[in-house]
C-alpha cells in the first residue's frame, strides 16, 4: 500500500480510523423558501445545479444513496455557505442549516472512492413504491429491473478509474435479457477482475433455490482484453460445501472450478451474458446465423381470467372439446367450445404435457368481449387487451416451457393448439418438417448453449432465437422416432385425451396372469427407454459433430433424462435405489389398473371399445349401450358406487372390482391375481376406502372426475362420475344407498344387542358386542345428522352443474357432502 510505504507500516496501522457516517434525511424546500436559500448562498452560488441538488433530497430516505447529486463540487459550496454569518436572523439560520444538511449529504455521495463495497438490497420493480419506480425508470433505465442492479450502476459511478467495486448480489444480472443494457454498460465502462459464482443455496438461512448469488470485483475502467478469474461454486449445496469448493479451487486442487474470460469474449455472445465457462470453440459458434433467421418465435394468449377460460381437458364435455383443428376457421366451423392449449409444464422432451383446454368458442368471442370490457373500464391496458399472434393459433409448431426447473425441453404436439406466454411456440419460416429443429433444440449442444444464454432457466423466445444455427439438412430422422416413442408413452395413461386402452390389457402384453402381463409390459417399457436413450445419444452425436464440439461435449444421456413416464428414473428421480424405483413403479401400475377399472365401472371406458365412451354431460347407461351394445363388463346403472368398509351392498366398489378382475383375467387365476395386486397396494377394500381417492385427486391434479361423497367420519362413502351427474343423483344416493345403509346398521345394532344379552355367548363375545353396539350407535347418529343437515337438503335442491364451469366451481356446490380437496380453491395459473 502506498500510504504504508510512505509513512511506514507500523505508523500507518496506528493511525486512528475515524468513520465518516452520513445518515440521509428527507429535506424539502418550498418555492417560497427558495428565496430564502438565495439569501443564504448568495446570487453567485445559486446556480441551476444547486437548485436541482437541493430538490433531489426530498425523498432521500426513499432513494438513498442512489441519488446522484447534480452539483459538481458540493464540498466547496458547503464551505462557503457555512462561512456566512446571519447573526440573529433565526429564519435564515434555519434555512442555512437545511442547505448545509443537503450539501453534506451531496458531498458524501459525490466523491470518487478507491474502494466501494456493498451487499445491496434486492427488490424487483413490482415491490417498489410508485415514487421509487418512477425514479428508477428516469435515473436508471438500464438497471431498473431490480434495486441491486441499480446499486451496481451507482457504485461504479462512485469508483475511481483505478479503484475497485465489490458486491455480492443476485446472479440474474449476468444472464437475463432484462439486464442486457446493464451488461453492455458494464463491459463498456468497467472490467470484471474476479468472481466467486455461488449460485443457489449460498446461504443456509435462505432455504432452497430462493436466491442465486454471485460475489465479484470490478475495476472502474475498461480493459477489454483483460482476462478475469472466475470460481464456479454452483454445485455446492450449502455454505460449507461452497466454502470447501472455494478453498480447493484457490489452492489448485480443483482447477476444473476455475475459469478465465475477458470482456471481449462476453461481447461475442448475443446478449453479452457473463458465461465465463464457455470454451473458445463454443464462443466461435456464435458466428453462425441465429435460429431467428429460420424460425418465428411467438408468445401467445393471456386470457386475463384463467379461472374462467382455462380447464384441464378432462373437466369438460368431450363433445365440446375439439382437437386436431388446423386453422381458426376450421376450429370455428366445428362448433366446439374448448380447444387444446399449450401451457408449458414440467420437463418433458419430444411430446406431451397436453393437459389444458381453453375456451375459444366462435373464435374466442367471449375472451375478446371480456378484454374489450376490461379495457373500457380501465382494468387493463391497450396492450393487454389484445389476443396476440392469432394468425399462429392452431398451426403446427414446436412448444416448450418458458420457465423451467430443469433443462430446456421442446415438444412437437401437432396442430390444433392455442398457446400462452408459458407455453411459447416456434414456427419454422421455411416449409418442411419440424424434426430437424426438434432434434437440434433437444440436443446436448442446445442445452450447453442455452445454459450460457439463460442459466436461470428462463427460456423466453428471445433467448432461444439467439441459438446459433447449423445446416439442418438430413438431421431429423432420430427426432421423428423419438417423438413417436414419446407419444406412445404419453398416450398410454388415462390422463391423455388420446388414451385408448390400458397397456396391461393390450394383446401384445397380456398373459394368463396379471403378474405375467406386468412382466411383459415392464420389458416393453425397458425396451422403449433403451431405444430412446440410444436415439437421443445418436441425435446428440449428430449435432456435436455439426458444431465441432467433440472436445467439449459427450453424447451420453443419463437415464433420468429419458423423459418417459414409464421410465422410473425419470418419473421418480434417482435418489433411491433401483429396487425402490421398480417397486414404486409396480405399485403405481397396479393403482392405474384399479383406476381404469373404476373408469369401466362408470362407463368412461369399455373393455370392448377404444377411448372414451361416456364423457359428455349427463350421459346414461343407455348412451353407453348405444355405443357398446354387448359389453363384457356392464357399467353401473345409477352412477352411484358405494365405497364402504364391509360387504354392505352387492354392487359396492370391491365387488365390482372383483368382477372386473375375473372378466379381464379369468376365474382360474382370480385369487392369484388379487393376491398380486394386494401385495403391492395392501388390502383391496382398505385401498378403496382409504387410498384410492387421494390417488385419484393427485392423478387428475386436484380436478377429479370421480367425486367422493363422504360422511364426516367416513362411515359412509360413495363415488359418482361427474360427467354422468344428474340433478336427481343425490336423491338416488340418499334413498337407495344412505338410508338403506342406515337401516342395515340399525339391523346390525339389534343383532349386537341380542348377542350382548345371549347367555349362550362367551363373556368375551358379549363384551365385544357391547363395545360394537356403542360404535354402531355413533355411526348411525353420524349418518342421521349428515342426512338431515347435508344430504337431504341437497337432494331437495336438485342442483344443476355445468361441466364448462369445471371442478373448481362445481365441486363446492355440494359443500360438506363431498370429501374436501386441499388446494382446490387456489387460483389457476
Amino acid at each position: 500500500m502506498k500510504a504504508a510505504a510512505k509513512l511506514g507500516r507500523r505508523r500507518f496501522l496506528r493511525i486512528e480510523a475515524k468513520p465518516d457516517i452520513v445518515v440521509l434525511q428527507n429535506v424539502r424546500f418550498t418555492s417560497a423558501e427558495m428565496q430564502d436559500v438565495l439569501a443564504v448562498v448568495g446570487r453567485d452560488l445559486f446556480t441551476d445545479e444547486l437548485r436541482e441538488t437541493l430538490l433531489q433530497f426530498e425523498q432521500a430516505k426513499n432513494f438513498g444513496s442512489l441519488i446522484v447529486p447534480k452539483l459538481r463540487d458540493p464540498a466547496e459550496t458547503l464551505r462557503l455557505v457555512q462561512a456566512r454569518d446571519f447573526g440573529g436572523d433565526l429564519l435564515l439560520k434555519e434555512v442555512q442549516e437545511r442547505v448545509g444538511a443537503v450539501l453534506h449529504m451531496a458531498e458524501a455521495l459525490s466523491p470518487k472512492y478507491h474502494v466501494v463495497v456493498a451487499n445491496p438490497p434486492y427488490m424487483g420493480g413490482k415491490g417498489m413504491n410508485s415514487s421509487l419506480a418512477s425514479f428508477a425508470r428516469k435515473e436508471f433505465p438500464d438497471s431498473k429491473a431490480d434495486l441491486y442492479a441499480m446499486f451496481m450502476e451507482r457504485a461504479l459511478v462512485l469508483t475511481t478509474s483505478k479503484g475497485m467495486m465489490s458486491m455480492i448480489n443476485m446472479q440474474s444480472w449476468m444472464f437475463l435479457s432484462s439486464y442486457e443494457k446493464l451488461r453492455v454498460k458494464l463491459l463498456s465502462s468497467a472490467t470484471l477482475l474476479s468472481m466467486a459464482h455461488q449460485g443457489e443455496r449460498g446461504f443456509d438461512t435462505i432455504g432452497g433455490a430462493v436466491v442465486s448469488t454471485t460475489a465479484f470485483v470490478f475495476q472502474g475502467a475498461k480493459h477489454s482484453a483483460f482476462t478475469g478469474t472466475y470460481v464456479r461454486l454452483v454445485d455446492g449445496s450449502s455454505e460449507a460445501e461452497k466454502a470447501m469448493l472455494f478453498r480447493e479451487a484457490i489452492s489448485g486442487a480443483r482447477t476444473d472450478l476455475v475459469f478465465s474470460a475477458s470482456g471481449n469474449e462476453f461481447e461475442s455472445v448475443p446478449g453479452s451474458p457473463f458465461a465465463y465457462w464457455l470454451t473458445p470453440t463454443m464462443v466461435s459458434n456464435f458466428e453462425r446465423p441465429p435460429l431467428a433467421d429460420e424460425a418465428t418465435f411467438r408468445a401467445g394468449l393471456q386470457t386475463g381470467d384463467n379461472d374462467r377460460f382455462l380447464r384441464f381437458w378432462h373437466e369438460v364435455s368431450n363433445e365440446a372439446f375439439k382437437t386436431g383443428c388446423k386453422s381458426r376457421e376450421s376450429a370455428k366451423s366445428t362448433g366446439g367450445r374448448w380447444f387444446p392449449h399449450n401451457k408449458g409444464g414440467g420437463y418433458r422432451k419430444w411430446y406431451g404435457n397436453n393437459e389444458y383446454a381453453i375456451k375459444w368458442e366462435d373464435d374466442g368471442r367471449e375472451i375478446k368481449t371480456k378484454k374489450a370490457s376490461d379495457l373500457a373500464s380501465g382494468k387493463i391496458t391497450a396492450n393487454n387487451s389484445k389476443c396476440w399472434n392469432q394468425e399462429f393459433y392452431f398451426i403446427d409448431g414446436l412448444t416448450w416451457s418458458s420457465l423451467s426447473s430443469n433443462e430446456f425441453s421442446l415438444r412437437a404436439n401437432g396442430p390444433g393448439f392455442l398457446f400462452d406466454t408459458k407455453g411459447q411456440m416456434l414456427f419454422p419460416t421455411r416449409e418442411g418438417n419440424l424434426y430437424p429443429y426438434l432434434g437440434l433444440l433437444n440436443s446436448s449442444v442446445a442445452s450447453a448453449i442455452l445454459a450460457a444464454l439463460s442459466p436461470t432457466l428462463d427460456f423466453n423466445g428471445g433467448v432461444v432465437a439467439r441459438l446459433p444455427l447449423c445446416d439442418l439438412s438430413g438431421k431429423g430422422s432420430s427426432a421423428s422416432k423419438l417423438r413417436a416413442i414419446s407419444q406412445e408413452d404419453w398416450d398410454a395413461y388415462e390422463t391423455s385425451w388420446d388414451f385408448t386402452a390400458l397397456p396391461l390389457l393390450l394383446p401384445d402384453h397380456r398373459a394368463e396372469t396379471l403378474e405375467a402381463s406386468y412382466t411383459r409390459l415392464r420389458a416393453h417399457w425397458q425396451c422403449m427407454t433403451d431405444e430412446m436413450q440410444r436415439l437421443e445419444e445418436e441425435n446428440n452425436r449428430i449435432f456435436i459433430d455439426a458444431y465441432g464440439l467433440q472436445d467439449e461435449l459427450t453424447p451420453e444421456v443419463p437415464i433420468e433424462e429419458i423423459t418417459l413416464t414409464c421410465n422410473p428414473a425419470y418419473r421418480y428421480g434417482v435418489k433411491g435405489t433401483e429396487e425402490e424405483r421398480e417397486a414404486r413403479l409396480l405399485t403405481d401400475t397396479m393403482a392405474e389398473f384399479l383406476s381404469y377399472a373404476v373408469g369401466c365401472m362408470f362407463g368412461r371406458y369399455s373393455l370392448d371399445a377404444p377411448g372414451l365412451i361416456l364423457a359428455n354431460q349427463s350421459e346414461t347407461l343407455a348412451d353407453y349401450l348405444a355405443r357398446v351394445p354387448e359389453p363384457s363388463f356392464l357399467p353401473d346403472e345409477d352412477n352411484v358406487i358405494p365405497v364402504l368398509d364391509g360387504d354392505w351392498f352387492a354392487d359396492d366398489i370391491v365387488d365390482r372390482f372383483r368382477k372386473f378382475l375375473r372378466v379381464t383375467f379369468g376365474d382360474e387365476h382370480f385369487r392369484e391375481n388379487l393376491a398380486f395386486i394386494e401385495a403391492q397396494i395392501g388390502d383391496i377394500r382398505r385401498y378403496f376406502t382409504k387410498g384410492f381417492y387421494d390417488d385419484h385427486v393427485k392423478r387428475y391434479k386436484k380436478r377429479p372426475i370421480y367425486w367422493m361423497f363422504g360422511s364426516p367420519k367416513g362411515t359412509f362413502q360413495a363415488l359418482i362420475y361427474m360427467h354422468r351427474y344428474r340433478p336427481d343423483t343425490v336423491s338416488v344416493l340418499l334413498n337407495d344407498y344412505l338410508r338403506e345403509f342406515i337401516r342395515k346398521l340399525e339391523g346390525e345394532r339389534e343383532r349386537l344387542e341380542k348377542l350382548s344379552d345371549d347367555p349362550s355367548a362367551t363373556q368375551t363375545q358379549r363384551t365385544r358386542a357391547l363395545k360394537d353396539v356403542a360404535t354402531v350407535a355413533k355411526q348411525i347418529s353420524e349418518l342421521e345428522e349428515w342426512e338431515r343437515d347435508v344430504i337431504f337438503p341437497l337432494a331437495q335442491a336438485k342442483i344443476e352443474i355445468d361441466l364448462d364451469d369445471g371442478v373448481k366451481r362445481n365441486y363446492p356446490l355440494f359443500g360438506a357432502a363431498l370429501k374436501p380437496i386441499k388446494g382446490l380453491e387456489a387460483a389457476d395459473e
